[in-house]
């Protein structure tokens, strides 16, 4: 597959999973999707923010040592942004607090705007700017996509500018059209709705494709939704058809289920 230039915007985190799995591990889905997609061998930029903390250097020096590239990684006074999970029997995971840290009010410069503007494709996170970089990216022809899952500010939610809207409905099918219909409805030219167990859709409002998920046993599925972008993005971005961009999210959200966190890394004790 073609080599490609991504940026990855908005949140990390410290996932501290609680017992029995009692670990600390560095997430957020900027950073999760900024992994995998170095993963599959495409260059990705991640902006953010980060403290100047241990949790801080430990974030920069494990995107780092993952392919990430982190020239443009803000270190700001502050707390590391980092969110307490506990892990169901099902591997379901249930954040229980959420301190977004350092990460709280971050926004790339007018310098670094620039440079997003030279990416293949922009994937935006969690990030309270009340949508002005995907706005002013979108209005420069730049291919922008959110989850907009992870923003629970009405502010921060709307799909308008965004090449492809991704959003999780859960194992629902009324939710899933509801959020599709109300996706394109807002302005993304494609929304691509999760469904956890139900698999996953994709519709740019003339065409809609599904498909199912893959069986694995599940040892914790936090990640998995960011590992599905990833996939999909490498797949769209690289000018498969929606049905195989669907099967290249699903394949990579499975590989994330089988360990615990969003991508495999060696796990710090709490």
């Amino acid at each position: 597959m073609k080599k490609l230039r991504f940026a990855t915007v908005g949140d990390n985190c410290i996932d501290r999973f609680q017992p029995p799995v009692g670990q600390s591990l560095v997430g957020g889905n900027a950073v999760n999707v900024a992994v995998q997609l170095a993963a599959l061998g495409h260059d990705c930029f991640y902006f953010g923010a980060v403290g100047t903390d241990p949790d801080g250097v430990r974030t920069r020096r494990l995107l780092r040592g993952n392919g990430v590239l982190t020239e443009y990684l803000q270190d700001r006074t502050g707390v590391t942004a980092y969110t307490d999970i506990a892990v169901l029997e099902s591997g379901d995971r249930v954040m229980t607090f959420e301190d977004f840290g350092v990460c709280a009010g971050y926004a790339p410069s007018p310098s670094e705007v620039e440079i997003l503007k030279t990416m293949d494709h922009v994937h935006i996170g969690w990030l309270d700017d009340g949508g002005t970089l995907k706005r002013t990216l979108s209005s420069a022809g730049i291919s922008v996509s959110q989850d907009l899952s992870v923003n629970a500010d009405p502010a921060n939610r709307s799909a308008d500018g965004l090449a492809i809207a991704f959003g999780s409905a859960g194992e629902d099918g009324e939710i899933a059209e509801r959020m599709t219909t109300e996706l394109l409805q807002q302005g993304a030219r494609l929304a691509v709705v999760t469904r956890g167990a139900l698999g996953s859709s994709a519709s740019d409002g003339s065409n809609t494709v599904t498909t199912g998920v893959t069986a694995v046993e599940i040892i914790d599925t936090t990640g998995a939704g960011d590992s599905f972008i990833a996939g999909f993005l490498s797949a769209h971005i690289g000018g498969l058809a929606l049905e195989a961009c669907l099967e290249a999210g699903r394949d990579r959200a499975a590989l994330t289920c089988g360990h615990v966190g969003g991508f495999p890394q060696v796990p710090a004790p709490l």
